[in-house]
């Protein structure tokens, strides 16, 4: 069964919470940071890509060149009906059995729109034509950008669109002097979220620490229940922006 561990972002103190949480595994939707936390299992790790240690691979470089036509925009969090037109496509295309399956225009902007800190809509526009291809909704951290969600023309698949969209954030970070790109949760043996494993520089966050990703198959033992700690102690080891843990400390 799904659980999860969530908390309200809200108040002045959202942003400082959202940049401490997410370094310890947590994840943005829209006023809510969440981690799995379920009981059979701990196969979902946070994944980030260090920028200092990514480099480009062939099929990456050939991403680039397939993609240098498009022209990045960044707005404010708005929507507009030619996003929202682009992310019905996408939705219809790739995912349409999906749990998003059915969200209107309103909970669109709720997606995009409720957002407590610093957010960021990336436009990707044919330079040519000034059609929208492709979108991404980007948090700003401390030390980082994360990629909370991305859609894109499928009929542009081909292209490797989806990664050239993780590559141009790369570079974002690069020229912000930003450390880490995150790109929210990877599997072990999921074939939608093995493409994060084909980006350099991935480091997972598992046993309450980030390290550099090894082979795919050397997490398989998370996929057993007898390795997840229990919920008590997940919680009890969380800690909090002032550097404080939940859990007390001898006296």
């Amino acid at each position: 069964m799904e659980r999860k561990l969530f908390t309200a972002l809200q108040g002045d103190s959202a942003q400082r919470l959202n940049d401490g949480l997410s370094k310890q595994g947590f994840r943005r939707s829209q006023n809510v940071l969440y981690r799995p936390s379920c009981a059979d299992c701990s196969a979902c790790m946070s994944a980030r890509i260090k920028v200092a240690d990514f480099t480009l691979s062939k099929s990456q470089k050939r991403s680039l060149k397939r993609n240098q036509r498009l022209e990045r925009r960044a707005t404010s969090p708005w929507t507009t009906e030619e996003q929202y037109a682009l992310f019905r496509d996408y939705l219809n295309s790739r995912h349409a059995a999906g749990g998003m399956a059915d969200m209107d225009m309103y909970e669109f902007a709720a997606m995009i729109e409720e957002t407590p800190i610093r957010t960021r809509v990336i436009e990707y526009n044919d330079r040519e034509t000034g059609t929208l291809v492709a979108v991404c909704l980007t948090d700003l951290f401390d030390d980082g950008l994360s990629m909370v969600y991305s859609f894109y023309d499928p009929e542009k698949t081909r292209d490797s669109i989806g990664t050239y969209i993780i590559l141009d954030h790369i570079e974002i970070a690069r020229e912000a002097g930003l450390p880490y790109i995150y790109l929210g949760y990877w599997v072990p043996g999921s074939a939608k979220m093995g493409y994060k494993a084909g980006f350099s520089g991935l480091e997972v966050y598992t046993g309450g620490a980030w390290e550099t990703m090894r082979n795919a198959s050397d997490y398989d033992a998370r996929l057993h229940p007898l390795n997840n700690d229990p919920i008590a102690e997940q919680v009890a080891d969380i800690s909090l922006p002032d550097g404080q843990p939940l859990r007390p400390g001898p006296k």
